[in-house]
């Protein structure tokens, strides 16, 4: 398909297709579009990069356009929830874009921690037609009774595997009372466990599920390299990569907020524009933080995986693994933040002598087969770590469940005498 007019949306919508410079719509575009047009409930997959919050975005305004202009005052029609407050406001600026050219504009209200919370009350009381919200501060408006959901169409999870996670099994539980049972629920992610899709089942058992199949899953435009180096040396090789290679925009990963904050405090020193963005950060800084980054102010920054996902930036010409992933998904998410819209880009491994048996495990599971290499003058040096394994335990001789609670019950019991004495 090589433009948007033949999946049925309205002149103004077209109009800011053509403003936001879409040229034509990406395969899940394509086969989700219509399927919520056609009031389908929606499990979606495909990889990061793909499109997939224009997918939502633009059937829920046209619904909005030919359904929703007639109305006096505003009601929540739409509910997105999005698993951080980035990600959220970035879902509510595309609402906004892609709405320029609607004659009654939808209302939309972002609600999200780190943000006075009286003001958002007071937008969705003054009436709104589209909240974009993350699941904690939503809670809390749900838990005052000062949000009405009693009118809402669409319910929509963005990066649905991290919202839909065991630990918020309750929270949606609470989310899923306050709204409708007759609604149309639009769920997207580039994965879906097992134990996700058991959760799903609580949300919808009628949904079809899309999902965009690539030959690997690894953007074929990402050149990936795999560089041998000791830890101590990470942060001057590094220095050195940037040095000698032409990069206009790198994103650098890190395992923790701690270590983006003094890594970019040790570049900045070093004479690099470098900054770092993580959860801890007050919103406004992150906000201005990520404006900088994608206007070019910032030449660097040092991220937890809270970039990794959703966050549109363009531009980014290299990413860089400084400590390695947690999970093959978590790796391929990172490296896909660069060569997005069909560019070129790089991702820089960083693999440490104890990181060798866990990137092993990262490239067979996305089946890679990458040569690792080492750079003169930072050579790795020293044996890679093998973890021992722990001996098997045998059989009749573990404790049973029962077994420690007796004998912790035992030694409430034996710690309560001793007091009294």
């Amino acid at each position: 398909m090589d433009n948007f007019t033949k999946l049925h949306l309205s002149q103004a919508i077209q109009n800011s297709i053509i403003k936001n410079r879409y040229q034509k719509p990406t395969p899940i575009q394509i086969k989700v579009i219509p399927q919520i047009l056609q009031g389908d409930d929606i499990i979606a997959q495909a990889n990061t990069g793909t499109g997939k919050t224009a997918s939502f975005v633009l059937p829920i305004l046209e619904d909005f356009l030919q359904t929703q202009q007639t109305t006096k005052k505003p009601k929540i029609t739409t509910l997105v929830l999005a698993p951080t407050r980035d990600l959220t406001i970035q879902i509510s600026k595309t609402f906004s874009s892609f709405s320029r050219y609607l004659d009654k504009k939808p209302k939309v209200v972002t609600i999200i921690g780190g943000d006075d919370i009286s003001s958002q009350l007071l937008g969705v009381q003054k009436g709104c037609d589209i909240v974009v919200a993350t699941l904690g501060r939503l809670l809390d408006i749900i838990d005052k009774k000062q949000i009405d959901l009693s009118s809402l169409k669409y319910f929509v999870l963005d990066e649905a595997d991290k919202m839909l996670d065991f630990g918020f099994l309750q929270e949606i539980d609470t989310i899923l009372t306050a709204i409708p049972k007759d609604r149309q629920n639009l769920l997207f992610s580039a994965t879906y466990p097992t134990k996700v899709l058991d959760i799903v089942q609580k949300i919808t058992t009628k949904a079809k599920f899309i999902n965009i199949e690539q030959q690997t899953p690894i953007i074929k435009n990402i050149t990936q390299r795999v560089i041998e180096v000791n830890s101590e040396n990470k942060k001057a090789l590094l220095q050195h990569l940037l040095k000698t290679n032409n990069w206009k925009k790198v994103l650098v990963f890190s395992s923790t907020k701690r270590s983006c904050d003094n890594l970019a405090f040790k570049f900045r020193k070093d004479g690099f524009n470098a900054e770092s963005f993580h959860g801890d950060l007050e919103q406004d800084e992150r906000n201005f933080t990520l404006k900088d980054f994608k206007t070019n102010d910032i030449d660097i920054l040092f991220a937890t995986d809270i970039a990794s996902r959703g966050l549109h930036i363009d531009g980014i010409s290299c990413v860089v693994n400084y400590t390695l992933p947690r999970s093959a998904d978590d790796y391929i998410h990172r490296i896909g933040r660069t060569a997005r819209a069909s560019k070129d880009g790089i991702a820089i491994t960083f693999v440490s002598l104890e990181d060798f048996e866990h990137f092993k495990l990262i490239e067979k599971r996305c089946k890679l087969d990458i040569q690792k290499e080492q750079i003169k003058g930072y050579e790795l040096k020293g044996t890679p770590i093998i973890k021992q394994k722990g001996q098997p335990p045998i059989k009749g001789k573990r404790k049973s469940k029962k077994d420690k609670l007796r004998e912790l019950k035992s030694k409430q019991i034996n710690d309560t005498i001793s007091n009294k004495i």
